[in-house]
């Protein structure tokens, strides 16, 4: 299982959550999205916002469904979605309350519930509360989108320093499993000098594709559909076809290690 987590907003992760899981899906690949954010942007963005009395992530992180209850399908045949909705944020004040309140979601994401997925992705709020911190104690790597734009690093020193708390308190297998550059403008010395620090730092955890800025890939969560099934031809599908093809490959290379 994967967090998708960045505490800066406006970073293209939900972006990157959805069409990543599009792109694993079209490639046959079971794939399981979990929104976890309140803002639910996820969910809107395949057209799946639960109708009165559905399940979503809310009733998973409180105990009260399963992911088989709570998970949804989409129209790509092989991704589903436990959605979100706004009453999410209480969820937040709730687990202060609770006992193993950092453990929710890794107890209701058992191995079990997820043996029917080759891929899960968890998409995280932009904050570093007790949903991410759920997500980063439950997950086995985590993956950050970063946008190619100033005080891109900043953001990520901050999420570095929580992932060693995790790693120290709550999760010491987690592992980071990729750094996806996103709107990415060619055009500009100052993408480019991002994307030069990032790799720099990183080395080969940073995909070597990059996710172009695609007024596309900016209308298709309007739709209530991935980029994919919105616009298969446009740079922003193909950029992030390229990503699901590359992420099976580390998967693979991975797996064989």
């Amino acid at each position: 299982m994967v967090a998708v987590a960045n505490q800066k907003g406006g970073v293209g992760k939900t972006t990157t959550t959805i069409s990543l899981g599009a792109s694993l899906a079209a490639y046959e690949c079971n794939t399981l999205l979990v929104d976890l954010d309140p803002q639910s942007n996820c969910s809107s963005g395949l057209g799946r916002e639960p109708a009165a009395g559905e399940t979503t992530s809310y009733e998973l992180l409180t105990g009260a469904t399963t992911v088989t209850e709570a998970a949804h399908s989409t129209e790509f045949p092989h991704l589903t979605v436990v959605p979100a909705t706004p009453s999410l944020a209480g969820a937040e004040v709730e687990l202060v309350g609770m006992v193993g309140r950092e453990f929710r979601l890794r107890d209701a994401l058992s191995a079990e519930q997820l043996a029917p997925y080759s891929f899960v992705f968890v998409d995280c709020p932009p904050s570093l509360g007790l949903l991410t911190v759920n997500a980063l104690a439950a997950a086995d790597a985590l993956l950050v989108p970063i946008q190619c734009e100033y005080f891109a690093m900043e953001g990520v020193s901050k999420l570095m320093g929580t992932v060693e708390e995790v790693r120290r308190y709550l999760n010491p297998n987690l592992a980071i499993d990729g750094i996806l550059l996103t709107m990415y403008d060619e055009r500009t010395r100052l993408a480019q000098q991002v994307a030069e620090e990032v790799r720099g730092v990183f080395g080969d955890l940073v995909f070597d594709t990059v996710v172009p800025r695609n007024v596309r890939l900016a209308e298709a969560p309007s739709f209530g559909r991935p980029i994919h099934a919105y616009d298969l031809r446009s740079r922003g599908s193909q950029a992030y076809l390229q990503v699901g093809r590359e992420y099976l490959e580390r998967t693979a290379v991975r797996d064989v290690g």
